[in-house]
């Protein structure tokens, strides 16, 4: 019997059977950039590992349906555009060009869906009108408000208690708050600032409300997975939870997934330290598969220690991979060659890539240590359709820069 996919539930707290609404087709939406800047590898670990697991759904299920937002319309999109003495639109689309390009020398297949939040502004507003109807929202000096203590489960997510939520976490304190930890749906917009004509007057939606209401649009009121960086735990993924079981009085997702931090030589990346790597910096240094791989050399829930030294053990592990690729080269993959179990197995426990590495580094043995053309070409066929070398979707760890080399 196929082995069920096996995901650690952040709102369980515990690795779970994958659960899905219907058995041949599963839906995931993942938190994706605010576009304002250049992709860093920070970004680009969760676009990679949702990569990976939106590979892996497509073995076991017959449709996936993978939407990856973009933040197109925030206040540093706003700060960008305003120096530049351009349309927030010139910004972000150059960002979205930019991402788009960076994520395929990365190997990551563009999502099925996504959707950008200034495309979704009737949907945002039509959310918003049903929270206010069921008494969720309120309207206070034209800015609209989730009232946060209308839903009674609010902080199952974060496991965080109402009396404690406030401290140290990013929530606004304002005086026309019914509660300090109410947050906007909706709110004003100045004459130089984008804005949308609204029943609330001219403005532009909070940062939370832009997912639900894509998640309602393209996908429905329940998902199968949720997935994104654990910074977005609270208060986004926890605020998106309460806003879209209120809005439609069903269960908003059924699993939650998130990758944990990456740090440079010890330290949180910040512009204050100086240390923000930019994918695209890191192509000019080496291939993009040796970046992928370098993101997945450390399970996805563990927090990744982005150093030199990793990076250039990733290249090194490439290099001895295509160098005995090469002495093979001459013959044929064979047909319907089956990935390994222990591979497959490796990922379907909660994405376990390190351990499906080391099964690879196996089956590379193998094929280095066959001592005739048939079992070379045996081991030759395991190991790519194992490693997803020939950049299938199908092929969920690996991917070849250069399929010759094969």
């Amino acid at each position: 019997m196929n082995p069920p996919i096996r995901l650690y539930n952040t709102l369980a707290r515990r690795k779970e059977p994958l659960r899905t609404e219907r058995s041949d087709r599963v839906t995931m939406y993942v938190c994706g950039p605010t576009v304002y800047n250049y992709a860093h590898i920070g970004n680009a670990r969760p676009a990679v590992v949702f990569d990976v697991l939106s590979r892996l759904l497509r073995q076991d299920y017959t449709q996936v349906v993978y939407a990856r937002n973009f933040t197109d319309v925030d206040d540093k999109i706003n700060a960008a555009a305003a120096a530049a003495g351009v349309p927030i639109g010139t910004i972000t689309d150059r960002y979205i060009d930019a991402y788009h390009e960076d994520m395929r020398a990365l190997g990551v297949l563009t999502p099925d869906l996504e959707p950008r939040v200034t495309e979704h502004i009737p949907a945002i507003i039509e959310l918003v009108q049903t929270l206010i109807a069921r008494g969720h929202a309120y309207v206070e000096q034209g800015n609209v408000l989730f009232h946060v203590p209308s839903y009674p489960e609010y902080g199952r997510l974060s496991g965080r208690r109402s009396e404690d939520t406030l401290a140290g976490a990013r929530v606004e304190v304002a005086p026309y708050k019914r509660d300090p930890l109410d947050f906007l749906l909706w709110k004003p917009s100045m004459p130089d600032l984008p804005g949308w004509d609204s029943p609330w007057g001219r403005g532009r939606p909070g940062w939370h409300v832009e997912c639900s209401a894509m998640i309602h649009q393209h996908l429905g009121h329940t998902i199968d997975i949720h997935g994104g960086g654990q910074d977005l735990i609270f208060p986004h993924h926890e605020n998106e939870i309460a806003q879209g079981t209120c809005a439609n009085g069903t269960l908003y997702c059924r699993t939650w997934v998130h990758n944990s931090f990456v740090t440079v030589d010890g330290q949180k990346m910040s512009k204050s330290l100086g240390n923000v790597l930019m994918v695209r910096d890191l192509l000019d240094q080496v291939p993009g598969e040796a970046i992928r791989l370098a993101l997945l050399s450390t399970h996805y829930r563990r927090p990744l220690a982005w150093t030199a030294q990793r990076l250039l053990a990733a290249r090194q592990t490439l290099t001895r991979y295509y160098d005995s690729l090469s002495k093979v080269v001459r013959l044929d993959v064979l047909p319907q060659v089956a990935s390994d179990p222990q591979v497959l197995g490796a990922l379907k426990n909660d994405l376990n890539v390190p351990g499906a590495l080391v099964r690879l580094h196996v089956l590379l043995t193998q094929l280095e240590d066959a001592d005739t053309d048939a079992r070379r070409a045996h081991a030759k066929s395991v190991l790519l359709a194992s490693a997803g070398v020939e950049d299938t979707p199908t092929g969920p760890v690996l991917r070849s820069a250069a399929k010759e080399s094969a």
